[in-house]
């Protein structure tokens, strides 16, 4: 059996630019299916079980942090955020299979996806040099459940939400089986 790797892709829609695409990993740069080219970055530990989280349908906010940045390009996002805000720009992460070769298998699976709700850039001092990282936040449609007004979601915003967040998965039919849950009774095994 070939053996066959997985590639974190995130794409970064910005106003007025052409999208970032970085990938997971260092290296060369990645080039997908349809030719776009994703630059190498690192995610932090916590990064990538946020990723994780989120794909598992188990966050809501995504907390990313990019490291092994140049100075340069963490200056020159800093400077684009101050001029033109990234705020509400939307952030997508894909999962793209490789083959034996390391060539994209099929079309990459969106796993998560949401909107930049903040962006920080620190700079690290070493004896190596200045390190920048850049720090993401990432929320999706589901933090309006933690509105505190007492506000639910309708069957309608549910099915929305999720044909939006993962369009390949079945119809979701949550708002529909929970009342039925109501009249069903739990029977435990009689040993």
């Amino acid at each position: 059996m070939a053996l066959r790797s997985l590639r974190i892709l995130c794409d970064v829609e910005l106003p007025g630019e052409d999208p970032i695409r970085i990938w997971d990993g260092s290296g060369g740069t990645f080039v997908d299916g349809e030719g776009n080219f994703y630059r190498p970055a690192q995610f932090t530990e916590d990064a990538l079980q946020s990723i994780q989280a989120a794909i598992n349908g188990e966050a809501f906010t995504l907390a990313l942090s990019l490291i092994s940045i140049t100075q340069s390009a963490a200056d020159s996002i800093w400077e684009y955020d101050e001029t033109t805000s990234v705020q509400g720009s939307p952030f997508i992460v894909k999962l793209q299979i490789l083959d034996e070769d390391e060539q994209p298998e099929g079309e990459p699976i969106i796993v998560f996806t949401g909107e930049i709700d903040n962006l920080d850039v620190v700079d690290e001092a070493s004896e190596e040099g200045i390190m920048s990282m850049v720090n993401l936040e990432v929320t999706n449609r589901f933090t309006l459940r933690t509105v505190t007004n007492g506000a639910v979601l309708s069957d309608v915003d549910q099915r929305a939400r999720s044909e939006i967040l993962k369009p390949s998965a079945p119809d979701d039919e949550f708002c529909k089986r929970v009342p039925l849950m109501r009249d069903q009774t739990i029977s435990w095994p009689n040993w």
